[in-house]
């Protein structure tokens, strides 16, 4: 068995090149590490490095050693951190999300959701959905795509649907509904962090402008001394910083009436997870608004 500090020094020693900078990374002395490399090439049985006067390099078995060793070291972490998690897990119950909407709406929820229940402050990327579940970061992940593979499935929760506000006086505003192209040239403020709602109306809006707000204080501040229109959905009555007296005193809220701009949103879970995922998820179906 080969002692854990034993593969943290070799590998350092491949990233650093020097024994001296090995040492000070690791916050040991150099002869310690020296000691080390010696007592590991003990261990392996074989010649791990050149030495030369005042230098040591790798040979090419100590390449693929150090290489094995940055594997091994984050083999290792990444099993603490699933048993780690998975032993939190199954004390709370940790819920994440890609879409800020669904955050929203989790948010607001919250004292009605089991006491173990546990929120994200901030959206996962879509990209670590697998992982998150995988490793037990999450037990349900709210997302706009569908997973189906053999450890992962995916449950609709109920549907995401944008609106946009606009000036009482613009000639759209005489409208029940409004669609994207009839949208196209006008200046709009938006919400930096939306999701995949970002790409679909720069996508879909011909010739539009985007000023991007960071905060949502900011975007509803402009909101009153602007006439610029903006967004919503279904889920921004979630929204603590949302009223509906900004909205109705000087803008028509229109529903937009492209297929594009209803977006399911489903709860994604480990397929050995469903009996326990379950009555959260017809929870939020239930309780989804229209």
């Amino acid at each position: 068995m080969l002692d854990n500090h034993l593969l943290e020094e070799l590998a350092t020693f491949a990233q650093t090149k020097t024994l001296a900078e090995t040492a000070t990374k690791l916050n040991i002395t150099q002869p310690t590490v020296t000691r080390g490399m010696q007592k590991l090439e003990e261990q392996l049985g074989v010649k791990l490095f050149e030495r030369h006067p005042n230098r040591l390099t790798l040979n090419a078995t100590g390449k693929l050693a150090a290489a094995e060793a940055t594997r091994l070291l984050a083999a290792q972490r990444e099993a603490v951190t699933r048993i780690r998690n998975f032993d939190s897990s199954h004390q709370t119950f940790p819920i994440a999300t890609t879409l800020p909407g669904p955050l929203l709406y989790l948010q607001h929820t919250q004292g009605h959701l089991p006491t173990t229940t546990h929120l994200p402050t901030t959206l996962l990327a879509p990209e670590r959905v697998t992982t998150a579940l995988t490793s037990q970061q999450a037990i349900v992940v709210l997302t706009n795509q569908p997973l189906d593979t053999p450890l992962i499935t995916s449950q609709s929760i109920g549907i995401e649907r944008l609106a946009v506000n606009l000036n009482q006086f613009m000639y759209q505003a005489n409208q029940a509904t409004v669609s994207f192209a009839e949208l196209q040239g006008l200046n709009f403020i938006v919400l930096r962090d939306i999701g995949p709602w970002r790409d679909i109306i720069q996508q879909a809006i011909p010739n539009a402008q985007f000023f991007y707000q960071e905060q949502r204080a900011a975007l509803l501040a402009l909101t009153k001394s602007a006439n610029l229109p903006f967004f919503t959905t279904n889920l921004s009555i979630f929204d603590p910083t949302f009223t509906t007296n900004q909205v109705t005193e000087q803008r028509v809220c229109l529903p937009i009436n492209d297929v594009a701009a209803q977006m399911t949103v489903y709860a994604t879970y480990l397929r050995t997870e469903k009996t326990r995922v379950q009555p959260l998820i017809t929870q939020l179906s239930t309780h989804w608004p229209n």
